[in-house]
């Protein structure tokens, strides 16, 4: 199974978009420093995810996330 996600930053509320095959593994990853963007900011938490089958569907979410469109959908979601 493969994941398209969005964190939010607990200190000031930004997101950030992602794809993983390990939910639970990459928000650890976060948390520890071992991402560049998200390890200059402080704590994560997931705020939603979407399943996936392929790796390519999960990429295609995750670059939708990044879109004008994905921006205005997820500012629907109001997380």
């Amino acid at each position: 199974m493969f994941y398209a996600y969005i964190l939010k930053c607990i200190t000031d509320g930004s997101l950030y978009k992602g794809h993983t095959d390990d939910l639970e593994k990459r928000l650890k990853q976060h948390n520890s420093g071992k991402s560049d963007y998200t390890s200059r900011k402080g704590s994560w938490k997931i705020v939603y995810y979407e399943e996936f089958i392929t790796r390519e569907e999960a990429i295609k979410r995750e670059k939708y996330f990044k879109s004008a469109a994905g921006r205005r959908f997820i500012k629907k979601l109001n997380i």
